[in-house]
């Protein structure tokens, strides 16, 4: 199932060109098309294994649409996409998942978004720290939403319960000592 996650991932975050596909807004795509293009790209899916995706992926990384009908990521796009997330208030604190040798650039500039749409936040520190782990030993920032906030950032959050926010300036950042 993680092949089929990260090929799900790949697909409709960063190159649904490259299946075919077109992203509509929301980033919904209909599943009957997806199946059928993976089976032409020589990566069949079936409606189970989609199915099994979706709800056992422990980040929640996608979803259906309440008819079933049409599946999407919940955020992480590359590529040009409208997710028509509303504005939310967060919660007061968020955190950040990173790793110690991107801290001084974070440090100087902030979070950025990257090759995203979005800085990705967690509500908690135990999922921030996951995030980190992915790229070595994790370091947890803790982010001051509500000064963002007051300050006129926007927020929103995904379907899975990540916070995004366009980006983070280095003042609204509680940095580890060191």
């Amino acid at each position: 199932m993680v092949r089929v996650s990260k090929y799900l991932s790949r697909h409709l975050r960063h190159r649904p060109d490259a299946l075919g596909l077109t992203l509509a807004p929301g980033g919904w795509v209909e599943v009957s098309g997806l199946l059928d293009a993976c089976a032409a790209a020589g990566f069949p899916i079936t409606r189970t294994e989609l199915e099994h995706v979706v709800a056992a992926n422990a980040k929640q990384r996608f979803g259906f649409d309440p008819s079933g009908q049409r599946i999407r990521a919940h955020q992480g796009h590359s590529v040009a996409v409208d997710l028509q997330l509303e504005t939310a208030a967060p919660p007061p604190v968020l955190n950040h998942g990173t790793v110690a040798r991107v801290l001084p650039s974070i440090r100087a500039e902030g979070l950025k978004p990257m090759a995203r749409h979005d800085v990705h936040l967690s509500p908690d520190a135990a999922a921030a720290t996951r995030v980190g782990a992915r790229r070595g030993q994790p370091v947890i920032l803790v982010v001051d939403a509500a000064a963002m906030v007051a300050a006129g950032h926007r927020f929103r959050r995904s379907t899975n319960g990540v916070w995004l926010v366009g980006g983070v300036p280095p003042e609204f950042i509680a940095f580890p000592a060191g």
